[in-house]
């Protein structure tokens, strides 16, 4: 019995086993199913997605090379009307080219012509002339036989006759001829003597025409003249100067005839070399900060100028301009101090002859105003100053003071001429200018053996402090026109021979005196 439940048991167990195996093999088989099924489904999405995506990548790219494709036709478009006109242009030209040698042709033609006319011509005048020779020789051998007397006998009778009308008529002829002469000097001094640009004298040129940057050390030229100079022509193109590195140690050179763009290149370089970075923007920065610096800087200068001076109402624009002759310099000597020195100096000459005081020094600082603008105005730094005062409003006595300081017009008040002789007195006191009493007589004395050395010269002259050199001749070895030879030439002999600032009036004079005694 218990053997047969063992077997009983061992057999439903069996079955048991089995039938877990057949039902776990089932659903095994039915999960495989499903997954293979959801496997297809995800296979069948993603080519979907692909085919989606290719189609996409393909109208994408059908837009941009049709993009592209309008964009060159465009360019091609331009181009191709670019290149009409161009032709159209050239066509022009060539046309024109051919009108103008046609008509060369045609002058040179007409030139030929008109040379064998004149040819022509010439040969029937001078057979004309040969012809009326002969004839007045004829006529002359005529009137000898006729009137008994030969032609020197005949000439002397018709000129003790004419002598006395001759003399009258060359009398009024020399008096015409003067004023004519007069009156083209003039004319000529006004065209031909315009006034340069002041420069100083050679010995301190370095002063006023150059300024000298001190550097830390030698590396520093190399980081101002960058890769390739890209920082020195950033530099020379933003200040207008020229930059000159050379074997001077630990300096850069700064070369410009401006003294307000040599202080903004100065000032500018110093800044860069303290800040250590130096590059194009940098510079151009530096340079834009500097540059309103120092127009505040001149701005402060005149003002400063007129408050030391005590006078009120200048116009703003002049303000400004008397400011820039803080920068400006004349044979060595500061013009804003120089024109300070003339404010003071007519001042106190004014008020010692009972003139008006206050306008003396207003004409005093005002009078070399000119100086400020002549590098970039062309014409005498006079005219340019009287211009400037005129057109900011000041009064006409003050643009005659300013305009007559150098004697090219007449003074109209007496403060005009106290101006002049402060001038005089500012510019030729002793330290006002570099140069020495030694030097000074030498360039004046060099002056008049300049004029000496030629013919007909009496005696000369160096006066104004050698700005101008009158000449006397003899009126029996000069005459009128040749005075204004001699005029032109001592001119230029001493352009050739000295080196100077501004410019030397040469005057020639010629006296004629007749005496006679009435008995």
């Amino acid at each position: 019995m218990v053997v047969y439940c063992i077997a009983v048991a061992v057999i439903v167990g069996a079955i048991s086993i089995y039938l877990g195996y057949i039902l776990r093999k089932r659903t095994a088989e039915r999960k495989i199913g499903s997954a293979e099924e959801y496997a297809e489904r995800i296979i069948e999405e993603a080519k979907r997605e692909a085919e989606e995506a290719k189609r996409n990548a393909l109208l994408e790219a059908k837009d941009e090379v049709y993009k592209k494709r309008e964009a060159l036709e465009r360019e091609i478009s331009e181009k191709t009307k670019e290149l009409r006109a161009y032709e159209k242009v050239l066509h022009h030209r060539e046309e024109s080219i051919e009108r103008r040698t046609l008509s060369l042709e045609k002058r040179e033609v007409e030139l030929q012509k008109t040379f064998s006319q004149l040819t022509e011509k010439e040969n029937l005048i001078k057979d004309k002339e040969m012809r009326a020779k002969e004839l007045v020789a004829k006529r002359v051998k005529e009137l000898e036989e006729i009137a008994g007397m030969t032609r020197d006998e005949a000439r002397e009778m018709l000129r003790d006759e004419m002598r006395s009308e001759v003399e009258r008529e060359c009398a009024r002829m020399v008096h015409d001829m003067v004023a004519e002469a007069r009156e083209e000097a003039e004319r000529k001094s006004r065209d031909i003597l315009a006034l340069a640009i002041q420069r100083c004298a050679s010995d301190f040129s370095s002063e006023t025409t150059v300024s000298l940057v001190d550097l830390p050390s030698e590396e520093m030229k190399g980081r101002i003249i960058g890769r390739e100079g890209r920082n020195i022509r950033a530099l020379e193109s933003e200040t207008g100067v020229d930059i000159i590195i050379d074997d001077t140690p630990e300096a850069v050179v700064i070369s410009s005839f401006d003294p307000i763009r040599r202080e903004i290149a100065k000032v500018a370089i110093e800044r860069l070399v303290k800040d250590g970075r130096i590059h194009p923007a940098i510079i151009e920065d530096v340079v834009r900060k500097v540059r309103e610096e120092i127009k505040e800087r001149i701005v402060e200068a005149g003002e400063q100028a007129i408050l030391e001076v005590g006078i009120s109402g200048i116009h703003r624009e002049l303000v400004k301009i008397l400011g820039r002759l803080n920068f400006r310099t004349s044979f060595g000597q500061n013009a804003l101090t120089h024109s300070k020195e003339v404010a003071y100096f007519a001042g106190v000459m004014a008020s010692e002859l009972g003139c008006d005081f206050h306008l003396a020094r207003r004409m005093g600082l005002l009078h070399d105003i000119g100086k400020a603008v002549d590098q970039d105005i062309e014409g005498d730094h006079a005219q340019i100053g009287a211009e400037l005062a005129e057109k900011f409003g000041e009064k006409k006595e003050v643009v005659n003071a300013i305009a007559c300081h150098h004697e090219a017009v007449e003074p109209e008040t007496v403060e005009a001429v106290l101006v002049c002789a402060a001038d005089a007195i500012s510019a030729t006191r002793p330290g006002a200018r570099h140069e020495t009493l030694q030097v000074y007589l030498q360039r004046i004395k060099q002056l008049e053996d300049i004029a000496s050395s030629f013919d007909g010269v009496s005696r000369s002259y160096a006066i104004q402090a050698g700005r101008e050199l009158r000449v006397i001749v003899e009126s029996a070895l000069v005459s009128d026109e040749e005075a204004e030879k001699l005029a032109y030439d001592v001119s230029r002999k001493i352009e050739k021979e000295q080196r100077y600032p501004g410019r030397i009036k040469v005057t020639v004079i010629r006296e004629t005196r007749a005496i006679d005694y009435a008995r």
